[in-house]
């Protein structure tokens, strides 16, 4: 399977599995339903040669505080094998040819060739090894966590190998803490050009379950909460978390990792993603059914709150506030885009698409020690209307990728050599 160097789709820059719970690493050779029966108003197919041409554009952003020292990074979920199967319901609009996983493999593997970034996170990865022989060619080395349960899909972690070198690793269960069987790669990267850039990645695929607001919650704290304890232990590097966070920008969840702190006790747990809101229908304006006076009633009943719940969502069933000690922001919302791809938060209008969602759930958090000085834009909301559904022809998933480039600020890390050991 071939993955080539470029491919025209993208404008303005050059850029047997694992058993469960057990983490891989990878090194190369070379150097979200809406609960609705609202129908989708773009139910139909199209053919591949009148299909809309999907073209991503670079928008640079020239920040006053960023240093010459770069690098970029990206996160996709690429649509696991199996769940593409298993919810074939979600991809009534897909022509049959654009789900098959060997079309998608090789749309994927152009996409990620295309960029040419430097990190790469990729999440619902169940053919984790077919991947990394073909990322091998590019120069990726690559690491690989599984998750617990029955699920074969897992987050993978990629490298350039001839930039960065890799310094340490933690994966998450997130069901050894009650979580779920979600897992979270952690990263620790030092750039071979600049020994004293050191920078934490992480990866993560956020559950699902638009009702399980709480479990969300204990995800992400979770996560920053470690990734704080990795920077530290560098020399305070500074953190990129990458992922799918099943939660829109609309929502309490986001509104948590953009402010640091959430009183969950505000809103009712099931709503706590914005993820019911999402049905194509109700986000293109097609009227709805007016919910019933008891499912009205059921849902002020819904803010009540039980110890458990409580304890999951904020680590402490005597505390209602959650909270997190890194000061993060979405570098989509950071880097100004055009109004056809991007909504009133500055994130985009969607990153994900198909015929039971349509909406964002995918960042690039970053904290201070950075600030993004580009991204690739997404992809404007009226040519998803006109394709109807991810995956397309040129797009090897149901969700878009998000690329982002970053820059370290001055001053940071520069001189500074720590290394775990030395702590």
């Amino acid at each position: 399977m071939r993955c080539d160097a470029a491919s025209s789709w993208l404008c303005g820059r050059h850029l047997s599995v694992p058993t469960a719970g057990t983490s891989f690493l990878f090194l190369c050779r070379s150097t979200v339903s809406c609960c609705t029966n609202a129908p989708n108003p773009l139910k139909r197919r199209y053919s591949g040669n009148h299909a809309p041409d999907v073209v991503r554009r670079w928008i640079q952003s020239d920040h006053p505080l960023a240093s010459q020292d770069r690098f970029t990074a990206a996160s996709y979920n690429i649509l696991g094998v199996r769940n593409a199967y298993a919810h074939r319901d979600m991809y009534g609009n897909v022509p049959s040819m654009y789900l098959k996983w060997d079309h998608r493999k090789r749309a994927i593997c152009d996409e990620i060739a295309a960029w040419n970034s430097d990190i790469v996170c990729l999440q619902e990865v169940d053919k984790y090894l077919e991947l990394s022989g073909n990322l091998a060619k590019l120069g990726y080395a690559g690491s690989y966590k599984r998750r617990t349960g029955n699920t074969v899909d897992g987050c993978a972690t990629y490298w350039k190998s001839h930039n960065f070198r890799m310094l340490e690793e933690e994966s998450i269960e997130f069901k050894g803490y009650g979580l779920r069987d979600n897992v979270a790669q952690l990263s620790v990267f030092e750039m071979h050009k600049e020994k004293s850039r050191k920078l934490v990645i992480g990866n993560i695929h956020v559950l699902y379950n638009p009702k399980r607001g709480e479990v969300k919650l204990g995800q992400i704290r979770f996560l920053i909460s470690k990734a704080q304890i990795l920077s530290e232990r560098w020399g305070n590097a500074p953190v990129v978390l990458c992922g799918d966070f099943n939660s829109t920008p609309e929502s309490a969840i986001y509104k948590f990792l953009s402010t640091s702190e959430l009183n969950i006790m505000s809103y009712d747990r099931t709503e706590l993603s914005g993820q019911r809101s999402c049905h194509p229908a109700q986000v293109l304006g097609v009227k709805q059914r007016n919910s019933s006076p008891l499912s009205l009633i059921d849902g002020l009943l819904k803010h009540d709150w039980t110890d458990e719940e409580i304890r999951v969502a904020t680590g402490n069933s005597g505390s209602h506030s959650v909270v997190h000690p890194l000061q993060l922001n979405s570098s989509y919302a950071m880097v100004q885009g055009s109004t056809a791809t991007r909504g009133s938060s500055g994130e985009p209008i969607a990153t994900s698409y198909h015929s039971k969602f349509l909406g964002t759930v995918d960042y690039l958090w970053y904290s201070d020690g950075l600030v993004p000085t580009g991204v690739m834009d997404t992809v404007p909301l009226d040519t998803l209307q006109r394709i109807g559904s991810l995956p397309c022809k040129k797009v090897g998933s149901d969700h878009l990728a998000l690329v982002s480039e970053f820059a370290f600020t001055p001053g940071t890390q520069e001189g500074n050599n720590t290394t775990a050991s030395a702590i």
